[in-house]
Formats: C-alpha cells, sequence, structure tokens
C-alpha cells in the first residue's frame, strides 16, 4: 500500500491522460517481490499464496487497473504458463529476470475477430525441420510494446500449442493501441507474426489444446 500510494498515485493522471506507462514501475515492482508472487522461491520469486497475490492486485488496482494490468499479465499470463508448461531451461531462463522486472512479457491470446472464441483461433504454426513458423495475429495485449517476450497461443496439426517468442524475432511486429476509453496507464498493442520462425526450444512442451490457456485465465482472476 505504501508503495501503491507514494510511487503509483502520483503518476496516474498524468499517466491516463497521457496515455503514458513508465517502464521502471516493472523494477519497482520487482524489487518489492511483487511480479510472480506465487511462484517458488526456487526461481527468483516470493512463493506467496493466491490471497496474498489477490490483496497485492487489490492495493494496486485501487491507484488503477492499468497498473493492476501490468502486475498481473506479467505475474499470471506469462511468468505463470513458463513455470506451469515450461521446460526446466525454460524457467531459469526467463523467470529470474522476469521476477526483477528486467523482462517485461506479454501474453498473445485474444486475436482480431473475437476475444472470447479461441478455439476459433487463426493464429497458426507448423513444423519446418527443427523450427516453427508462425502467422497470425492478436489482439487488445497488455504490455505489448514493452515487451521483450511474448508467450504466443497458435493452432498446430497437433492442437493448440503455446510459444515464448522473442519479440526482436523477425517478422514479429507490435503496433500501440491508442485512444482506449480505460487501461490508459498500461500499453495495449496489436501483434502481427509474419513468417515468425522460433527453434523447436521456444515451445512450452507440457501443455496442448484449449488447456494451457485456460489455465492460465483461471490462475489470473487472483489478480
Amino acid at each position: 500500500r505504501d508503495y501503491c500510494q507514494e510511487k503509483l498515485a502520483p503518476r496516474v493522471i498524468a499517466s491516463y491522460l497521457e496515455e503514458r506507462t513508465d517502464r521502471e514501475i516493472f523494477t519497482e515492482m520487482g524489487a518489492l517481490g511483487l511480479l510472480g508472487i506465487t511462484i517458488p522461491e526456487k526461481y527468483g520469486c516470493a512463493g506467496a499464496n493466491y490471497v496474498s497475490y489477490g490483496l497485492v492486485a487489490r492495493e494496486v488496482e485501487r491507484v488503477d487497473s492499468g497498473y493492476r494490468s501490468m502486475n498481473s499479465v506479467q505475474s499470471s499470463l506469462v511468468m505463470h504458463p513458463i513455470y506451469a508448461y515450461g521446460s526446466e531451461e525454460q524457467r531459469r531462463q526467463w523467470l529470474p529476470d522476469m521476477a526483477q522486472g528486467k523482462v517485461i512479457g506479454c501474453f498473445g491470446l485474444t486475436e482480431p475477430h473475437g476475444g472470447s472464441d479461441p478455439a476459433n483461433m487463426k493464429t497458426n504454426a507448423r513444423r519446418d525441420g527443427g523450427d516453427w513458423v508462425i502467422n497470425g495475429a492478436k489482439m487488445w495485449i497488455t504490455n505489448g510494446n514493452l515487451a521483450r517476450i511474448a508467450i504466443v497461443w497458435a493452432q498446430t496439426e497437433d492442437g493448440i500449442q503455446g510459444f515464448i517468442v522473442p519479440t526482436d524475432t523477425p517478422g514479429f511486429t507490435a503496433q500501440e493501441i491508442h485512444r482506449k476509453m480505460s487501461l490508459r496507464a498500461s500499453v495495449t498493442s496489436a501483434l502481427f507474426f509474419d513468417n515468425v520462425r522460433v527453434p523447436d526450444a521456444a515451445r512450452l512442451p507440457n501443455v496442448k489444446g484449449l488447456k494451457g490457456q485456460m489455465g492460465c485465465i483461471t490462475q489470473a482472476r487472483y489478480g
């Protein structure tokens, strides 16, 4: 509460009016242990319970829901799937830096044609040797233009699968959405994938089908 009232509240009016997000909020939250708060300490996180996570989100949102979205997307929709569905190598590569706010992530599920129908997903990934090639688009993506990695869900020959896609991969584009009526203090983006090539090591190996996305969204309800 002290952090939210002393550090976030003084920023919020200008951030809302100017649709401006301060990147350093992630490192501030990381220093306090507020990112990925439910993930075990072995990955640099707090290992707290879900009530604690809900209380953190409540205090952040008491200032502005845009700030809460920044925190809960990083925690529940990016760090959680890496922890729950990723390999041990992926966990160790990404989670400690994400917990400190050094790496920001976004969650690519919603698409332009419909946000509530993931079974009708158009984004696809096809095998090409040892790689995957991703094509499609995502919409209304919190943190999109700040993110270093995106968790991208795509249709494959073997069902929907998730991929950790670095945002500097050729063919990846993020376009910020302006003139929003809400969540103006956080960045919201459209993501585009034009033959984005990632290795199989970028695939989340421990989930297939709608279970992965639904698991993330269920876990995110606390935030």
